[in-house]
């Protein structure tokens, strides 16, 4: 399985992605700068974490034009995998390949910390390899991270269970004070109605090797692995 990590001006997670899928998953990977939009020879696009453009006019908002972010739109319309992760998942709902958007945190606060959350769904090949209503902990690193979408787009993604992760107690029981960002509905994580293109706020990279306390992210890209075996 073959990945690529797109690297934008002001990106800072797109490194510590690559040490997950190709020094702990040994598996090969390409930097592909924003500029370029050759993405055939890739079956998983990252969209990492980060301050894509300097975070200018709002978060994701310049990173959708690139070039490599319209490939990464056809990547994902041809069913192929796309995961965005903090910035990446600002920049996946504005370019319109997730539903709603992520705006200021409640507090009005950067937060940088560790937090429970619920795994919704394990039938995806994103998730295959967690348990249903597991509660796994990964950190946050953001300002804007409060997930907001209106009445209608709310009900179809619970609808559609489109919602991966909620943030949760470390239990897995999900409430208002569980929330670190005010994002509604405790929504942490969500897909598209395909499954193929997930985005995040919670950093799964920063949790997948035990010298850094903690490894519940790594079964997230295991769960890939483990789906082209299967196949």
């Amino acid at each position: 399985m073959k990945f690529g990590i797109i690297v934008f001006p002001g990106a800072n997670c797109d490194r510590d992605v690559a040490y997950v899928t190709r020094d702990i998953l040994g598996q090969p990977t390409r930097m592909v700068w924003h500029e370029d939009s050759d993405l055939g020879d890739l079956d998983v696009v990252v969209v990492p974490g980060g301050f894509s453009y300097g975070d200018y006019l709002r978060c994701g908002a310049i990173a959708r034009f690139s070039p490599a972010m319209q490939a990464t739109v056809e990547h994902a319309n041809a069913g192929k995998l796309v995961l965005g992760i903090c910035n990446g998942f600002q920049i996946l709902t504005e370019v319109g390949l997730l539903s709603g958007a992520l705006v200021r945190n409640r507090d009005m606060r950067f937060i940088c910390d560790r937090v429970p959350l619920r795994v919704e769904r394990t039938d995806l090949l994103w998730t295959a390899g967690y348990s249903k209503n597991q509660a796994i902990t990964l950190p946050i690193a953001h300002g804007e991270g409060c997930y907001y979408a209106d009445e209608a787009t709310l009900a179809e993604l619970e609808a559609n269970n489109q919602i991966v992760f909620r943030y949760s107690s470390a239990e897995g029981t999900v409430a208002d004070n569980d929330n670190p960002n005010g994002s509604l509905n405790n929504i942490a994580g969500i897909c598209n109605p395909a499954g193929n293109v997930l985005g995040l706020m919670p950093h799964p990279e920063r949790a997948a090797d035990a010298v850094l306390g903690g490894t519940d992210g790594l079964a997230l890209f295991q769960s890939l692995l483990g789906a082209l075996v299967a196949a």
